[in-house]
């Protein structure tokens, strides 16, 4: 018998796609919600519309009990209020129905300087991108404070999984790995929050099923896996089939890319969150998932880079 009805407003996204994989093993009746169904999953129905018409918001939610808010324009769209107008019409989709609506944060709503972030740590943006998302969560509160629907954040760092297209790794760490390069994101010394795809997803499942022991609007911090740039490295090195040499990302290829390419120039402006070392904790959370939780790191990571390895065998 299903725990419950999930849609998931974008489901072709990294985190839709594996937070709808995740709902659907725990036992949930899954729906996801976009332009095309391009990463079908065995047993989650779809529902095609368009995330700008209100229309099929509400019809694509009318019958969850939780609906998570993987919606995600391009990155150098959040502006000019586009952002915010997005969320705005999932918060009038859910209209007063009581559900649970779920929503995936990130770090951009910290300062640099901050160094370990708990739920409670205040939000002070530094660049308008963290401001737009501070908004976003603001906007969420308001709502579900005002008795209209519930919502819990789950924030959590930098994604990465098999088979992602445009992340990091795809489009940063391993763009040279078939030359036998790989290339890390800062000093090796620093720290960085990452999140393994398939754990975060568990994490939204594990707590979509504990919805009724929450309040009207939670704020989770899924600490995922804390590591230094160096231990990325000597994991990926670990691995690989074959040799590798390790290299500074040359970030000023990226920034002259970017004088042409919208996204890579905001991508850019984000470099400081990886010369801070930012960690997100919460004992709360960790205590709701229980011991062992997440894949070991060196697991994740030797999964995530299996594909490549073999695209550059197939080669």
């Amino acid at each position: 018998m299903s725990k419950g009805k999930v849609t998931i407003l974008g489901i072709n996204g990294h985190i839709g796609h594996h937070a709808a994989k995740a709902f659907h093993a725990a036992g949930f009746a899954v729906t996801g919600f976009g332009r095309a169904n391009r990463h079908p999953i065995a047993g989650v129905d779809f529902i095609k519309g368009d995330a700008g018409s209100l229309a099929d918001l509400r019809a694509a939610i009318a019958n969850a009990d939780i609906v998570v808010n993987a919606l995600n324009l391009p990155y150098d769209r959040w502006d000019k209020g586009r952002a915010e107008a997005q969320l705005a019409t999932v918060i009038t989709a859910m209209g007063d129905s009581g559900k649970t609506l779920m929503f995936p944060g990130n770090v951009y709503n910290y300062a640099a300087s901050d160094r370990r972030m708990s739920p409670p740590t205040p939000q002070r943006p530094q660049t308008p991108r963290g401001a737009i998302r501070v908004r976003q969560e603001e906007m969420l509160a308001a709502a579900s404070k005002a008795g209209k629907f519930r919502t819990i954040i789950v924030r959590a760092g930098d994604f990465y999984a098999p088979g992602n297209t445009g992340d990091w790794y795809d489009q940063a760490m391993l763009m040279e790995v078939r030359k036998g390069k790989i290339y890390h994101m800062a000093d090796r010394k620093l720290g960085h929050a990452w999140a393994y795809l398939p754990d975060l997803g568990r994490a939204f499942a594990v707590l979509g099923e504990k919805r009724a022991e929450f309040g009207a609007f939670e704020n989770f911090h899924f600490a995922g896996h804390y590591v230094t740039h160096g231990a990325l490295m000597d994991a990926i090195v670990k691995a690989a089939p074959v040799p590798l040499k390790v290299a500074p990302l040359p970030w000023i290829i990226l920034q002259a890319m970017g004088l042409a390419n919208g996204v890579i120039r905001e991508v850019v402006k984000m470099r400081y969150l990886w010369n801070n070392p930012m960690e997100l904790v919460d004992p709360r959370l960790e205590a709701i998932l229980g011991p062992d939780f997440n894949t070991p790191f060196e697991v994740a990571v030797a999964e995530t880079v299996k594909p490549f390895f073999a695209q550059q065998a197939a080669a």
